[in-house]
């Protein structure tokens, strides 16, 4: 059983927090991830800062952009991770496009992402039919960085098929459209989730528009975990070196509230 695995087994629903690498700088993203675990996160997405990220709404895109003005690389990105490995043993996803992997070589970066302890990877834009491809040039340490597969209001008539395949768990996008808070969640999403839990019981964690505790609370009732990102990287932008006691308030209010449903 894989450490991402692992979490869904505990008997509580996962919280599951993002943030995007070197916003505002790479040392404030370890603080964030080490407060975001103190506060009760079980797997944190750090998202990988990209020029052109389709699958974000303007919060996450303005945080990339800062990122970037920032100097952050990938190769940075990974020492920072690997500093932070020495401090928990949280697991640790990184979010990104296709472009960056293909570019720095699917081979070597699984095998970085293993070596630095990144332990599973998220790449929305990849399309489930070129996953065995990504899937099948995995060497060494970099086989078990898990491939974390997404299903969305659109993809539902292919949500088995895609279920059959994916590791670690079912990333399931709770509406179309990109990223950022919604003042309103649809349910939809449940049924696609009893859809994939009658032909494969993999866990199945809702993301995508996921704000506030109540919200949170919702969606775990409908799920294995909760996903939560635009929010956090909004009081990054808002307290930048600042942040760290006001993400982990708010993660610990989505904590407390995912609990007492």
């Amino acid at each position: 059983m894989s450490k991402i695995t692992d979490v869904f087994t505990g008997g509580r629903k996962a919280l599951i927090t993002f943030v995007t690498g070197g916003d505002p700088d790479l040392e404030t993203t370890g603080r964030l991830i080490l407060a975001m675990r103190a506060a009760g996160a079980d797997i944190i997405e750090i998202g990988i800062p990209f020029s052109d990220p389709i699958a974000e709404g303007p919060v996450i895109q303005s945080a990339d952009e800062r990122a970037l003005s920032a100097g952050t690389t990938i190769d940075g990105l990974f020492g920072m991770v690997k500093r932070v490995r020495q401090k928990t043993g949280v697991p640790l996803l990184f979010m990104t496009y296709i472009n960056p992997v293909y570019k720095y070589g699917i081979s070597a970066f699984t095998e970085k992402c293993a070596e630095a302890g990144i332990d599973g990877i998220i790449i929305p834009d990849m399309p489930y039919e070129e996953e065995d491809e990504f899937l099948s040039q995995r060497t060494g340490a970099g086989m078990g960085v898990e491939l974390i597969s997404l299903v969305t209001p659109t993809s539902a008539a292919r949500a088995e098929m895609i279920a059959e395949k994916a590791e670690g768990y079912l990333y399931c996008v709770s509406s179309l459209g990109v990223t950022g808070a919604r003042t309103a969640l649809g349910t939809e999403i449940g049924d696609i989730i009893q859809t994939v839990k009658a032909r494969r019981d993999i866990p199945c964690a809702i993301g995508f528009g996921v704000s506030t505790p109540g919200q949170a609370a919702q969606m775990a009732a409908i799920s294995d975990g909760v996903i939560v990102g635009s929010a956090i990287v909004r009081i990054v932008a808002q307290y930048g070196k600042g942040s760290e006691a006001p993400v982990k308030d708010y993660v610990a209010s989505l904590r407390a509230a995912i609990d007492a449903s």
